[in-house]
């Protein structure tokens, strides 16, 4: 397992023993909780934003008009 060095506000580092106190666990296992459900958030974002891509890749239109602003206005009041 690799080491990490934080630099924290003395403040916000007391406040994490604490927590960790109350949890019964350490700031170590709190930081090694916190970065892993980071990752793993950043993974299922990234997943369903590749998902999302793969759709609209299949569901192209067949138009090669574009949109605008006055377009889209004239829609609305026509």
């Amino acid at each position: 397992m690799a080491n990490l060095t934080l630099s924290l506000d003395a403040e916000l580092l007391q406040k994490a023993r604490e927590a960790a106190l109350r949890e019964q666990t350490s700031v170590n296992a709190l930081v090694r909780e916190y970065l892993q459900h980071y990752v793993n958030a950043r993974e299922r974002r990234l997943g369903a934003l590749d998902k999302l891509d793969a759709v609209a890749e299949r569901t192209r239109s067949a138009s090669d008009e574009r949109w605008t602003r006055a377009s889209l206005h004239d829609c609305q009041t026509g």
